[in-house]
């Protein structure tokens, strides 16, 4: 069976695991989100995990470093398009979203490096 372009990838799991152990769907999405949130939890206390079958994934310090380069260009492009007098209120207010959701991810990404380099 091949997954529907409309379908994630999450749900797609979802339900074929279901089908085919017949189990129902919310358990099968309880157990997977548990999955993701111990993963996620590893990720933040080991910086790296390892998943048999899929390979090893760990947090890169310099990759972070040229992300927050480039987020400290998106969040200043952010920022005169909110000083911008001619912008719409719509666009102004889509600016402030993504200003908010880049600072975030800048913060993120600081403390994640400041923890790795101690």
């Amino acid at each position: 069976m091949d997954k529907p372009i409309s379908m994630s990838v999450k749900d797609y799991l979802i339900r074929t695991l279901a089908v085919k152990i017949m189990v129902s769907e919310k358990v099968i999405e309880t157990i997977v989100n548990h999955q993701f949130q111990s993963a996620n939890e590893a990720m933040d206390l080991h910086n790296s995990i390892e998943i048999s079958g899929f390979g090893k994934f760990y947090f890169n310090n310099k990759k972070a470093k040229k992300r927050i380069l480039s987020l400290i260009g998106k969040k200043q492009m952010m920022e005169k398009h909110l000083a911008n007098p001619d912008a719409t209120e719509q666009k102004k207010h889509a600016a402030k979203v993504t200003l908010e959701k880049t600072e975030t991810l800048i913060n993120f990404l600081k403390t994640k490096i400041t923890d790795n380099e101690d």
